[in-house]
Protein backbone atom coordinates (compact mmCIF):
# COMPACT_ATOMS: atom_id res chain seq x y z
CA UNK A 1 0.00 0.00 0.00
CA UNK A 2 1.36 3.39 -1.01
CA UNK A 3 0.85 5.80 1.86
CA UNK A 4 1.05 8.79 -0.50
CA UNK A 5 -2.00 7.93 -2.58
CA UNK A 6 -4.99 5.64 -2.85
CA UNK A 7 -8.36 5.26 -1.24
CA UNK A 8 -9.33 4.72 2.38
CA UNK A 9 -12.66 3.31 3.51
CA UNK A 10 -14.17 4.11 6.91
CA UNK A 11 -16.90 1.77 8.13
CA UNK A 12 -19.12 3.82 10.41
CA UNK A 13 -20.09 7.49 10.26
CA UNK A 14 -20.62 8.01 13.97
CA UNK A 15 -18.70 9.84 16.68
CA UNK A 16 -15.30 8.44 15.65
CA UNK A 17 -15.89 7.36 12.06
CA UNK A 18 -16.82 10.77 10.72
CA UNK A 19 -13.73 12.32 12.32
CA UNK A 20 -11.42 9.64 10.93
CA UNK A 21 -12.87 10.15 7.46
CA UNK A 22 -12.35 13.90 7.75
CA UNK A 23 -8.70 13.52 8.80
CA UNK A 24 -8.03 11.00 6.01
CA UNK A 25 -9.30 13.48 3.42
CA UNK A 26 -8.40 16.86 4.90
CA UNK A 27 -4.93 16.01 6.23
CA UNK A 28 -4.00 12.87 4.29
CA UNK A 29 -5.41 13.93 0.94
CA UNK A 30 -6.98 10.50 0.40
CA UNK A 31 -10.19 9.73 -1.44
CA UNK A 32 -12.46 8.39 1.29
CA UNK A 33 -15.57 6.23 1.24
CA UNK A 34 -17.61 6.37 4.42
CA UNK A 35 -20.27 3.73 5.04
CA UNK A 36 -23.12 3.32 7.48
CA UNK A 37 -26.25 1.19 7.69
CA UNK A 38 -28.86 3.95 7.38
CA UNK A 39 -29.02 7.15 5.36
CA UNK A 40 -29.79 9.23 8.44
CA UNK A 41 -26.51 8.13 10.04
CA UNK A 42 -24.62 9.05 6.89
CA UNK A 43 -26.39 12.40 6.68
CA UNK A 44 -25.56 13.19 10.30
CA UNK A 45 -21.94 12.12 9.84
CA UNK A 46 -21.52 14.29 6.75
CA UNK A 47 -23.11 17.24 8.57
CA UNK A 48 -20.60 16.87 11.40
CA UNK A 49 -17.76 16.73 8.87
CA UNK A 50 -18.99 19.87 7.08
CA UNK A 51 -19.38 21.70 10.41
CA UNK A 52 -15.91 20.65 11.55
CA UNK A 53 -14.22 21.56 8.26
CA UNK A 54 -16.03 24.90 8.45
CA UNK A 55 -14.49 25.57 11.86
CA UNK A 56 -11.01 24.83 10.51
CA UNK A 57 -11.66 27.33 7.70
CA UNK A 58 -13.01 29.95 10.14
CA UNK A 59 -9.90 29.63 12.29
CA UNK A 60 -7.62 29.94 9.27
CA UNK A 61 -6.13 26.47 9.68
CA UNK A 62 -7.16 25.51 6.14
CA UNK A 63 -8.20 27.68 3.23
CA UNK A 64 -11.75 27.71 1.91
CA UNK A 65 -10.52 25.97 -1.25
CA UNK A 66 -8.74 23.27 0.78
CA UNK A 67 -11.86 22.72 2.87
CA UNK A 68 -14.05 22.37 -0.22
CA UNK A 69 -11.57 19.96 -1.79
CA UNK A 70 -11.51 17.84 1.38
CA UNK A 71 -15.30 17.55 1.35
CA UNK A 72 -15.32 16.55 -2.32
CA UNK A 73 -12.95 13.67 -1.60
CA UNK A 74 -15.40 12.10 0.90
CA UNK A 75 -18.02 9.78 -0.63
CA UNK A 76 -20.84 8.50 1.62
CA UNK A 77 -22.50 5.19 0.72
CA UNK A 78 -24.80 2.51 2.11
CA UNK A 79 -23.27 -0.18 -0.13
CA UNK A 80 -20.41 -2.15 1.49
CA UNK A 81 -19.08 -3.48 -1.81
CA UNK A 82 -18.97 0.02 -3.26
CA UNK A 83 -17.36 1.38 -0.09
CA UNK A 84 -14.40 -1.03 -0.06
CA UNK A 85 -13.88 -1.30 -3.82
CA UNK A 86 -10.32 -0.22 -4.64
CA UNK A 87 -9.39 0.59 -1.04
CA UNK A 88 -5.88 -0.05 0.20
CA UNK A 89 -6.95 0.49 3.82
CA UNK A 90 -10.32 -0.21 5.45
CA UNK A 91 -10.75 1.37 8.89
CA UNK A 92 -13.57 -0.22 10.86
CA UNK A 93 -15.23 2.20 13.29
CA UNK A 94 -18.46 0.30 13.99
CA UNK A 95 -20.29 0.02 17.31
CA UNK A 96 -18.36 -1.76 20.08
CA UNK A 97 -20.28 -5.00 19.67
CA UNK A 98 -18.12 -8.09 19.01
CA UNK A 99 -20.86 -10.00 17.14
CA UNK A 100 -21.61 -7.04 14.89
CA UNK A 101 -17.93 -6.47 14.17
CA UNK A 102 -17.23 -10.14 13.43
CA UNK A 103 -20.11 -10.27 10.97
CA UNK A 104 -18.79 -7.12 9.30
CA UNK A 105 -15.27 -8.59 9.04
CA UNK A 106 -16.63 -11.74 7.40
CA UNK A 107 -18.48 -9.67 4.83
CA UNK A 108 -15.49 -7.43 4.15
CA UNK A 109 -13.22 -10.48 3.75
CA UNK A 110 -15.16 -11.56 0.66
CA UNK A 111 -14.91 -8.15 -0.98
CA UNK A 112 -11.32 -6.92 -0.56
CA UNK A 113 -8.08 -7.88 -2.26
CA UNK A 114 -5.20 -9.80 -0.76
CA UNK A 115 -3.17 -6.63 -0.15
CA UNK A 116 -5.93 -4.66 1.55
CA UNK A 117 -5.32 -3.87 5.22
CA UNK A 118 -8.29 -3.93 7.57
CA UNK A 119 -7.72 -1.92 10.76
CA UNK A 120 -10.08 -1.62 13.70
CA UNK A 121 -10.66 1.54 15.71
CA UNK A 122 -11.95 -0.60 18.59
CA UNK A 123 -11.01 0.61 22.05
CA UNK A 124 -11.17 -2.78 23.78
CA UNK A 125 -12.15 -5.75 21.57
CA UNK A 126 -9.45 -8.30 20.73
CA UNK A 127 -7.74 -7.70 17.39
CA UNK A 128 -6.93 -11.42 17.22
CA UNK A 129 -10.63 -12.20 17.56
CA UNK A 130 -11.59 -9.77 14.80
CA UNK A 131 -8.82 -11.10 12.55
CA UNK A 132 -10.17 -14.62 12.95
CA UNK A 133 -13.10 -13.58 10.73
CA UNK A 134 -10.75 -12.42 7.96
CA UNK A 135 -9.25 -14.47 5.12
CA UNK A 136 -5.88 -12.83 5.78
CA UNK A 137 -5.45 -12.23 9.54
CA UNK A 138 -1.89 -11.02 8.91
CA UNK A 139 -3.45 -7.96 7.23
CA UNK A 140 -5.56 -7.04 10.28
CA UNK A 141 -4.44 -4.76 13.11
CA UNK A 142 -5.76 -2.18 15.52
CA UNK A 143 -5.64 1.49 14.53
CA UNK A 144 -7.09 3.24 17.56
CA UNK A 145 -7.77 6.97 17.16
CA UNK A 146 -8.77 9.24 20.03
CA UNK A 147 -11.74 11.56 20.30
CA UNK A 148 -11.93 13.88 18.45
CA UNK A 149 -9.74 12.41 15.69
CA UNK A 150 -9.54 15.83 14.04
CA UNK A 151 -7.56 17.19 17.01
CA UNK A 152 -6.05 14.34 19.03
CA UNK A 153 -2.52 13.53 17.82
CA UNK A 154 -2.20 9.87 18.83
CA UNK A 155 -2.93 6.58 17.07
CA UNK A 156 -2.37 3.31 18.91
CA UNK A 157 -1.33 0.51 16.54
CA UNK A 158 -2.17 -2.92 17.95
CA UNK A 159 -0.76 -6.23 16.82
CA UNK A 160 -3.03 -9.24 16.69
CA UNK A 161 -1.48 -12.67 17.12
CA UNK A 162 -0.85 -13.00 13.36
CA UNK A 163 -0.45 -9.34 12.33
CA UNK A 164 2.52 -8.98 9.96
CA UNK A 165 5.34 -6.46 10.20
CA UNK A 166 4.31 -5.27 6.73
CA UNK A 167 0.85 -4.36 8.02
CA UNK A 168 2.24 -2.49 11.04
CA UNK A 169 4.69 -0.57 8.85
CA UNK A 170 2.02 0.44 6.34
CA UNK A 171 -0.40 1.60 9.05
CA UNK A 172 2.40 3.56 10.70
CA UNK A 173 3.14 5.27 7.35
CA UNK A 174 -0.52 6.18 6.81
CA UNK A 175 -0.85 7.46 10.37
CA UNK A 176 2.14 9.74 9.82
CA UNK A 177 0.57 11.06 6.62
CA UNK A 178 -2.56 11.83 8.66
CA UNK A 179 -0.42 13.95 10.97
CA UNK A 180 -0.49 11.48 13.85
CA UNK A 181 2.09 10.19 16.29
CA UNK A 182 1.96 6.44 16.82
CA UNK A 183 2.66 3.96 19.59
CA UNK A 184 2.80 0.20 19.12
CA UNK A 185 0.96 -2.15 21.44
CA UNK A 186 3.07 -5.28 20.89
CA UNK A 187 0.54 -7.61 22.51
CA UNK A 188 -3.20 -7.85 21.92
CA UNK A 189 -4.15 -6.98 25.49
CA UNK A 190 -7.59 -5.59 26.45
CA UNK A 191 -7.65 -1.80 26.51
CA UNK A 192 -4.25 -1.69 24.80
CA UNK A 193 -2.12 1.06 26.40
CA UNK A 194 -4.19 4.16 27.01
CA UNK A 195 -7.53 2.66 28.05
CA UNK A 196 -5.81 0.07 30.23
CA UNK A 197 -4.60 3.02 32.33
CA UNK A 198 -7.47 5.45 31.76
CA UNK A 199 -10.65 3.42 32.22
CA UNK A 200 -9.86 2.20 35.77
CA UNK A 201 -9.11 5.84 36.67
CA UNK A 202 -12.46 6.98 35.26
CA UNK A 203 -14.25 4.16 37.06
CA UNK A 204 -12.54 5.14 40.34
CA UNK A 205 -13.81 8.71 39.90
CA UNK A 206 -17.36 7.30 39.67
CA UNK A 207 -16.77 5.37 42.91
CA UNK A 208 -15.81 8.69 44.57
CA UNK A 209 -19.18 10.16 43.54
CA UNK A 210 -21.05 7.01 44.57
CA UNK A 211 -19.42 7.00 48.01
CA UNK A 212 -20.13 10.71 48.55
CA UNK A 213 -16.44 11.56 48.89
CA UNK A 214 -16.77 14.67 46.70
CA UNK A 215 -19.04 16.33 44.16
CA UNK A 216 -18.33 15.77 40.43
CA UNK A 217 -17.22 19.38 39.98
CA UNK A 218 -14.62 19.11 42.74
CA UNK A 219 -13.37 15.73 41.53
CA UNK A 220 -12.84 17.18 38.06
CA UNK A 221 -11.19 20.31 39.48
CA UNK A 222 -8.88 18.26 41.70
CA UNK A 223 -7.63 16.09 38.84
CA UNK A 224 -7.26 19.01 36.43
CA UNK A 225 -5.23 21.10 38.86
CA UNK A 226 -3.57 18.30 40.82
CA UNK A 227 -2.62 15.99 37.93
CA UNK A 228 -2.60 18.59 35.14
CA UNK A 229 -5.20 16.76 33.05
CA UNK A 230 -6.77 19.00 30.36
CA UNK A 231 -10.21 18.00 31.66
CA UNK A 232 -11.49 16.16 34.71
CA UNK A 233 -12.27 12.42 34.68
CA UNK A 234 -16.04 12.83 34.95
CA UNK A 235 -16.16 15.42 32.19
CA UNK A 236 -14.05 13.06 30.09
CA UNK A 237 -16.44 10.22 30.91
CA UNK A 238 -19.26 12.35 29.55
CA UNK A 239 -17.29 12.90 26.35
CA UNK A 240 -16.39 9.23 25.90
CA UNK A 241 -19.87 8.00 26.82
CA UNK A 242 -20.82 6.20 30.02
CA UNK A 243 -22.12 3.23 28.03
CA UNK A 244 -18.86 2.91 26.10
CA UNK A 245 -16.88 3.04 29.33
CA UNK A 246 -19.13 0.44 30.97
CA UNK A 247 -18.63 -1.86 27.97
CA UNK A 248 -14.86 -1.55 28.31
CA UNK A 249 -14.91 -2.34 32.04
CA UNK A 250 -17.00 -5.44 31.30
CA UNK A 251 -14.48 -6.58 28.68
CA UNK A 252 -11.70 -6.07 31.23
CA UNK A 253 -13.59 -8.09 33.83
CA UNK A 254 -14.18 -10.94 31.40
CA UNK A 255 -10.64 -11.01 30.01
CA UNK A 256 -8.58 -10.40 33.14
CA UNK A 257 -10.88 -12.10 35.68
CA UNK A 258 -9.80 -9.45 38.19
CA UNK A 259 -12.21 -7.62 40.51
CA UNK A 260 -10.14 -4.44 40.34
CA UNK A 261 -11.86 -3.73 37.00
CA UNK A 262 -15.37 -4.10 38.48
CA UNK A 263 -17.56 -1.24 37.19
CA UNK A 264 -19.09 1.07 39.74
CA UNK A 265 -22.76 0.29 40.47
CA UNK A 266 -23.46 3.99 39.90
CA UNK A 267 -22.00 3.71 36.39
CA UNK A 268 -24.35 0.81 35.64
CA UNK A 269 -27.31 2.72 37.10
CA UNK A 270 -26.64 5.82 35.02
CA UNK A 271 -26.35 3.78 31.82
CA UNK A 272 -29.66 2.04 32.59
CA UNK A 273 -31.32 5.41 33.10
CA UNK A 274 -30.00 6.74 29.80
CA UNK A 275 -27.64 9.30 31.35
CA UNK A 276 -24.83 8.54 28.90
CA UNK A 277 -22.99 11.87 28.83
CA UNK A 278 -22.97 14.56 26.18
CA UNK A 279 -24.58 12.37 23.50
CA UNK A 280 -27.72 12.02 25.63
CA UNK A 281 -27.57 15.56 27.04
CA UNK A 282 -26.84 14.49 30.61
CA UNK A 283 -24.20 12.50 32.46
CA UNK A 284 -22.19 13.69 35.41
CA UNK A 285 -22.64 17.15 33.92
CA UNK A 286 -25.53 18.69 32.01
CA UNK A 287 -25.09 19.31 28.29
CA UNK A 288 -27.38 21.80 26.59
CA UNK A 289 -27.59 19.59 23.49
CA UNK A 290 -25.90 16.47 22.21
CA UNK A 291 -24.36 18.48 19.37
CA UNK A 292 -22.78 21.25 21.48
CA UNK A 293 -19.24 20.03 21.03
CA UNK A 294 -19.41 17.88 17.92
CA UNK A 295 -16.93 18.77 15.23
CA UNK A 296 -14.97 21.09 17.51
Amino acid sequence: MDSSSGKITVLGAGLMGHGIAQVASQVGGYDVSILDVEQRFLDNGMKMIRDSVGKFVEKGKVSKEEGEAALKRIHPTLDLAEAVRGSSLVIEAATEDPKLKLDLYRRVAGLVGDDTIVASNTSSISITLLASASRRPENVCGMHFFNPPQLMPLVEIIRGKRTSDWTVDRVREVSKKLGKETVLCKKDSPGFIVNRILVPALNEAVFLVQEGVADPEDIDKAVKLGLNWPMGPLQLLDYVGLDTTLNITQVFMQEFQDSKYRPSPLLREMVRSGDLGRKSGRGFHSWKSASDTKGK
